[in-house]
């Protein structure tokens, strides 16, 4: 592990809450010539804003960084924090907030974010979300330098992959984290030495994807069923879930698949046809689709010909 107290070094605050933080955090902690004297990260108060909350004090431990709460990341409280840190580089990454001009004014050399999308396209929230509903066929990493607006800054580097038909939230997640990790082996390094690139993004192919909540992953099952089954896809772990209600009890669904047996059952949307181990049968608009995991609130299975998400 390097010691935070070379002379000479590159100096880098990070601020953020999330998976993506942690694997910039582990990067900073193994590339030579990097320190951080400070990690800006939620209050545990505020840690239900994500589901994918991780605990960074540990890691900023063990970079020797003292470690800062920050419920609005433009307050006067938390610029003069980062302000007595002076950073060479601020990352801001996994973080929900827009940082505004005084905030990017402190660090020397730029202020960095990170997207799990193609940027231009889906710029905003939720783009792993959005990534499965949209059936997009190909994803991007993008590290990018933060400037006036969301998401819109110059590309510092990007990784493209593409995205299979099944795709889940996690699966996506996931890929995105191990090229996050490579884009930072490549240009942790050019950071430091001050040659990092800049590009400017094509406004012609810009997209912008709207804030999902919880509630948007309720399942409408008169959609067909491969609609069903992308919302299941793109809502699962680590996202709350699809869900639908079983009389007053929540019913959330993590997994479905396909079922080919359509013309065997006369049913309404939502019925329950029937289970066969832990699966469970649902017509959909469109047919039946088998939901292989699930789990109800109140622990009890949906009786056969109950109708899910039935206004009671």
């Amino acid at each position: 592990m390097k010691s935070t107290a070379q002379a000479g070094s590159v100096r880098a605050v990070v601020v953020g809450a999330v998976g993506s933080t942690q694997v910039l955090l582990e990067e900073l902690r193994e590339a030579p010539g990097w320190e951080v004297p400070l990690v800006l990260t939620l209050p545990p108060e505020l840690h239900t804003r994500h589901s994918d909350i991780v605990d960074l004090a540990p890691l900023a431990q063990a970079l020797g960084a003292g470690i800062g709460h920050a419920a609005k990341s433009n307050g006067e409280d938390v610029l003069a924090m980062v302000r007595a840190a002076a950073p060479d580089y601020v990352f801001v990454v996994g973080w929900s907030q827009i940082v505004q001009e005084e905030f990017l004014a402190i660090a020397t050399s730029g202020t960095i974010g990170y997207h799990p999308a193609p940027l231009p396209r889906l710029r905003g929230r939720a783009a792993i979300p959005w990534t499965i509903l949209l059936d997009e066929p190909i994803s991007a990493s993008s590290l990018f330098w933060i400037g006036p607006g969301a998401d819109t800054g110059d590309i510092l580097a990007q990784r493209f992959f593409h995205v299979a038909p099944d795709e889940t939230a996690q699966g996506l997640y996931d890929r995105h984290m191990n090229a996050l990790r490579g884009l930072l082996r490549t240009n942790l390094p050019l950071l430091a030495e001050g040659r990092a690139p800049r590009e400017k993004q094509d406004e012609r192919f810009a997209t912008w994807a709207a804030r999902r909540t919880p509630a948007d992953g309720r399942i409408d099952w008169r959609a067909d069923a491969a609609q069903i089954d992308r919302l299941v896809r793109a809502v699962g772990r680590p996202y709350p879930g699809a869900f639908s209600m079983c009389g007053a009890s929540r019913l959330t669904v993590w997994a479905t698949r396909p079922c080919g047996d359509g013309w065997h059952h006369h049913a309404l949307p939502g019925q329950v046809l029937g289970f066969e181990g832990g699966t469970m049968r649902v017509m959909t608009g469109s047919g039946p689709i088998d939901v292989v995991e699930w789990e109800s609130a109140d622990g009890a299975a949906p009786r056969i010909h109950a109708i899910l998400g039935a206004r009671s």
